[in-house]
């Protein structure tokens, strides 16, 4: 079998991180612009590009199988691969919440908490692209400080939100609806912040 380039790897990263970046652009974009009646079909679109994410995965998995020599530990590489596609796979999972939760109308803190994870996906994925240059060790902490501080954001804006959930709102099944989406917003943002810790990891070793 021909030899894996390593180039494969660190292009396999930037589409992982890439599609995540439009699962969050497309999530920011249809909550900002909340249509409850079009969710099914943006469920789908969405599913569409999770599937594309998944299919970056299982190639990458299927070449480090056969893999003799790889640019960076094969754990590492491992790892970094599922924590990307873990991305991509709890943006998706917001729109679940909300389509069986029945939101139907959207709330300005739930706004902040997705764009947020947008500029935590942007972030993300420059940070990914550094990787081909993993050596340069300055400017990839440097972007790894930017999502541990829009992570930081997010848990200010998500305490706010919960807060202000439980003081105004007095349906409880809003209430509890909310609750969930709220906390998948926040996952969504602490799972970018994984993508970081896992290459910060990787570029002290």
């Amino acid at each position: 079998m021909a030899k894996i380039k390593d180039s494969f790897y660190f292009d396999s990263f930037d589409q992982s991180a890439q599609y995540a970046l439009q699962a969050a652009t497309m999530l920011d974009e249809l909550m900002c612009d909340f249509k409850p009646e079009s969710l099914n079909d943006q469920i789908s679109q969405m599913h569409e590009i999770e599937q594309s994410a998944d299919g970056v995965r299982h190639s990458l998995v299927d070449a480090l199988v056969v893999a003799f020599i790889t640019p960076i530990d094969r754990e590492d590489i491992a790892t970094l691969s599922s924590a990307l596609d873990d991305v991509t796979d709890e943006i998706e999972g917001v729109l679940h919440r909300m389509y069986y939760d029945n939101i139907t109308e959207m709330r300005p803190e739930a706004l902040e908490l997705v764009g947020l994870l947008r500029k935590s996906c942007k972030a993300m994925t420059k940070l990914v692209a550094q990787i081909h240059h993993f050596k340069k060790a300055k400017k990839l902490r440097n972007l790894v400080f930017d999502i541990n501080h829009i992570e930081q954001e997010a848990d200010a804006v998500f305490v706010n939100a919960m807060r202000t959930l439980h003081t105004t709102c007095d349906d409880p099944m809003q209430v509890f609806a909310w609750h969930e989406v709220y906390e998948q917003l926040e996952t969504c943002v602490d799972a970018c912040e994984e993508v970081a810790d896992v290459i910060d990891n990787i570029v002290m070793k």
